[in-house]
């Protein structure tokens, strides 16, 4: 399970289309997120990279949790 904090993250919204994006770049994603934490726990064979790349490209900064 990759792990990533995205401060941003602020509503449904943001949950909504960050889920969009990763499942976008990985259609067999799972996608997890604890809002109230700002942190999005994704199932994915992608790398965090290319995940932190996508949440990037809709505008959500995200930084990989150890």
């Amino acid at each position: 399970m990759k792990r990533f904090s995205v401060e941003d993250m602020s509503c449904e919204h943001c949950v909504g289309t960050i889920t969009r994006v990763i499942e976008d770049t990985d259609p067999d994603a799972t996608v997890s997120v604890d809002l109230a934490g700002k942190v999005v726990a994704i199932q994915s064979t992608v790398s965090n990279e290319q995940l932190r790349q996508a949440m990037g490209s809709a505008g959500y900064e995200a930084e990989p949790l150890a």
